[in-house]
């Protein structure tokens, strides 16, 4: 028996209260990346975070939906799962009528979360002692004209 099995068995026995069968959903993360399919029907995502039931409800309405779910909750352990619950609300915010989501658009969510800020304009005592002025008639005066195209090799 391996440690993943090892988890797994005492996440289901240590969570047996009156006759109730808990599961830590977690644990089974990298068991769905190879079997999707256990998204649908698997009694250790029932319990998953609010946000989280929305998405995959709304996931599995589509082909490829369950390995879509199954990308998404693999960026739990890498991210975090306060900030993948606050991506995904977002996420399900902006989501168009028909609610198709995609794993990228989570993963755009949480790298704009994490995102360091925007520094602050750097103040600078430096002035313009002549502002620029909009002359597009310098561009023209830059190109060749009638005159000056005699001696020009065109091709």
């Amino acid at each position: 028996m391996g440690l993943d099995s090892k988890l797994n068995c005492y996440s289901i026995m240590g969570g047996r209260r009156s006759g109730q069968t808990t599961y830590d959903w977690q644990h089974y993360i990298e068991l769905v990346q190879r079997k999707p399919g256990a998204l649908r029907n698997g009694a250790p995502f029932l319990d998953l975070p609010e946000p989280l039931q929305r998405l995959r409800k709304s996931l599995l309405r589509h082909p490829g939906g369950d390995r879509t779910m199954a990308q998404v909750l693999a960026t739990v352990p890498q991210a975090g799962l306060d900030a993948v619950l606050v991506a995904v609300d977002l996420v399900l915010e902006g989501a168009t009528p028909n609610g198709s989501v995609s794993v990228e658009h989570v993963r755009n969510v949480l790298a704009r979360l994490n995102a360091p800020s925007l520094p602050e304009f750097a103040q600078t005592s430096l002035q313009l002692t002549h502002l620029p002025t909009a002359d597009t008639a310098r561009y023209d005066r830059l190109r060749p004209t009638h005159n000056d195209d005699q001696g020009a090799i065109h091709v």
